[in-house]
């Protein structure tokens, strides 16, 4: 005869799966939050250009497809090929660094200026790489300036509001989120998955995001917007400051609060 309570104590063999994913997947993440952390300069530098190269160039299909559908939804599937640029080169985002890296630091591996050294740079360069293929489009596209205009006003326009934040945090989640997926799976052709459905939805979506913000708004300073460079930096700070609630605190944290024992045993294993 079984013995009912017994059994019912047994773990489910369902439940050490899930487990042992998420272990594996909390090593992945702290092996490449590693090796993001350690970079030369000149590598970040070099990752951080591309990074914005990429995007740059999913801006260029926004606005060709905005331009002759007028459909922001269009326009943001059309975006999602900068999404996919940006796995499949390997480039670094700034948003993209909501997750890895800081599971890393907070395992203990790393220190919290190595996190601040790899945010900062990655930022920089992705708007310098950025702003060179926004000059590039509107230059070889002047048909465009119009497209560039309209979108970046949109940008402009959400100012200093609620709205506008709130707009920016789920700007943040909807990346993180993304990231986290991806690292969900070693699959190439799965890992797309989430950067045409996330990359869709961030520019498809409006939401107010740093890097692909200052893009969209750099495009409408090279096309004579009204707006200058210090409003463009006003911008660029509200939205950052969305994007790290939003990617730190509703999906980081969450995450990190789900690996909790496991963190803890990685930092005392750092400490021995």
């Amino acid at each position: 005869m079984t013995d009912d309570s017994s059994a019912a104590h047994e773990p489910d063999a369902r439940d050490n799966d899930t487990e042992d994913s998420v272990d594996d997947a909390f090593e992945r993440l702290v092996d490449e939050g590693d090796e993001r952390l350690s970079r030369p300069l000149s590598a970040l530098v070099g990752t951080g250009l591309l990074g914005g190269v990429d995007v740059g160039t999913g801006m260029l299909a926004y606005f060709v497809v905005h331009h002759l559908t007028h459909s922001t939804l269009l326009a943001g599937i059309a975006f999602s090929v900068g999404f996919v640029a940006l796995l499949m080169a390997h480039s670094e985002l700034f948003t993209e660094n909501f997750l890895v890296p800081v599971t890393t630091v907070v395992a203990g591996h790393r220190p919290v200026w190595s996190l601040v050294r790899l945010w900062g740079i990655t930022l920089v360069t992705n708007l310098i790489g950025g702003w060179v293929v926004a000059w590039l489009i509107i230059t070889a596209r002047p048909d465009l300036r119009s497209t560039a205009v309209e979108v970046s006003n949109h940008y402009f326009a959400l100012g200093f509001s609620l709205s506008s934040f709130a707009l920016a945090v789920l700007a943040g989640l909807v990346i993180t989120l993304m990231t986290r997926m991806q690292h969900a799976a070693d699959s190439l052709g799965v890992q797309i998955v989430p950067a045409i459905l996330f990359g869709s939805l961030l520019a498809g979506g409006q939401l107010f995001h740093s890097v692909l913000d200052s893009l969209f708004m750099f495009a409408g300073l090279h096309s004579g917007s009204g707006y200058g460079y210090l409003d463009w930096l006003g911008a660029l700070g509200w939205s950052a400051l969305g994007n790290l609630v939003g990617g730190l605190g509703l999906v980081t944290s969450i995450r990190l609060l789900r690996t909790k024992n496991r963190l803890q045993r990685e930092r005392q294993k750092t400490k021995g």
